[in-house]
């Protein structure tokens, strides 16, 4: 009787393996020496070593997917700080995840996130920038900050870091050059400071008749404000218009500036696309509102809240891309390969219910060229 008779409810593959046995526990016999050879010879003895031998084979088989498993690389970790708040960013946040989709990547799939928020306080960043790094992530995205970009430059030359922000990345030292960024940084360039100019304009051709323009900034970026304050005093020169400077870096700062704007007269208000202002942008939209002065941002938000216009980059593919670039480096391409994205869509938006209770008339020129008209 052969062994698939002794066993009848054996698989036809069971004589097979069997025999495998046989063959594993005779070979592993025949190494050893001539003593243990003679006292193994009998059946009993065989089946002895057998059942031995087929009990370290099944203990190393259950071990191996363990070790398999402790060999998987660990999830990576993206570092994210953005100057504002999660509460600013719920409109973008959607669109850098999207950006990380398109490259395969989903938040608690296979990419975890450490979130960091400066709550537009600049003077927080490099601890929160220190946090990242001491956490030994992957890559750090910086988003709307130049402050944050420099302080991740400064904190680590090995990490890659992904940068969205508005003033001149070759002009402040980020990278050697827009289409070779060199070193471990690259990213998105917002032309913020380059557009304030033309959106001066249009709130001119928005408010004919203004003779003197007051300009909100924050001193504590100091970067930004110099790059974003250079055009905007060019373009003030050469429109024939008076620019009066209003700084404020906090709440109380904010609510001085607008009492010093109705002090002084003036006939429009040119807002700061930086990030501080921004967060504040409901205070700031509400004494605008009070005061009655119209007003031109840089962020599409503004207008959808009340404001009168606003002239700026399209902050939701910039997002995207500071997503798929994140995505390219998990994915293990370097930031010296990667050209910093130069954005092409600015889109104005004018809120005419607004111009209704200012007393304002949109030109016609201005509707047929804005992206958005909130009625």
């Amino acid at each position: 009787m052969n062994r698939r008779e002794e066993n009848p409810s054996c698989p036809a593959s069971c004589g097979a393996s069997t025999s495998f046995f046989d063959r594993a526990a005779k070979t592993w016999m025949a190494g050893t020496s001539p003593a243990m050879t003679a006292r193994t010879s009998s059946s009993a003895g065989l089946l002895i070593r057998r059942r031995e031998f087929i009990t370290l084979l099944g203990a190393a088989a259950a071990a191996w997917p363990l070790g398999a498993q402790a060999q998987q690389p660990a999830m990576p970790v993206g570092g994210f700080l953005q100057l504002t708040s999660r509460d600013e960013t719920r409109g973008y946040l959607p669109d850098f995840h999207q950006g990380l989709a398109d490259i395969g990547y989903m938040e608690g799939k296979n990419v975890a996130i450490e979130y960091r928020w400066g709550e537009g306080h600049n003077d927080r960043l490099p601890s929160l920038i220190a946090e990242l790094v001491h956490r030994q992530v992957s890559v750090i995205v910086t988003l709307e900050s130049t402050l944050a970009a420099l302080a991740a430059k400064e904190a680590t030359q090995t990490i890659p870091i992904i940068f969205m922000q508005g003033a001149d990345p070759v002009r402040i030292g980020l990278v050697d050059s827009l289409s070779h960024p060199g070193r471990n940084l690259t990213g998105v360039n917002l032309f913020l400071a380059e557009v304030a100019a033309k959106r001066l304009e249009l709130l001119l051709v928005l408010v004919p008749g203004v003779r003197s323009v007051g300009y909100l900034r924050n001193p504590t970026n100091p970067i930004f404000a110099e790059s974003e304050t250079r055009e905007v005093e060019a373009a003030a020169r050469s429109f024939g218009v008076k620019l009066v400077f209003f700084d404020a870096s906090d709440s109380g700062g904010i609510e001085r500036a607008f009492r010093e704007i109705v002090q002084q007269r003036m006939d429009a208000l040119f807002v700061s696309t930086d990030g501080f202002l921004l967060t504040h942008s409901e205070q700031i939209l509400t004494l605008a509102s009070w005061t009655a002065v119209p007003a031109a941002y840089g962020w599409r938000q503004a207008v959808t809240r009340g404001g009168l216009m606003s002239y700026g980059t399209d902050f939701h593919d910039s997002w995207r891309h500071a997503g798929i670039y994140t995505g390219r480096i998990l994915k293990g391409e370097k930031p010296m390969a990667l050209p910093v994205q130069q954005v092409t869509k600015v889109e104005l938006c004018i809120n005419q219910a607004t111009a209704k209770k200012l007393g304002m008339t949109v030109p016609l020129l201005l509707l047929g060229r804005a992206d958005e008209v909130i009625e």
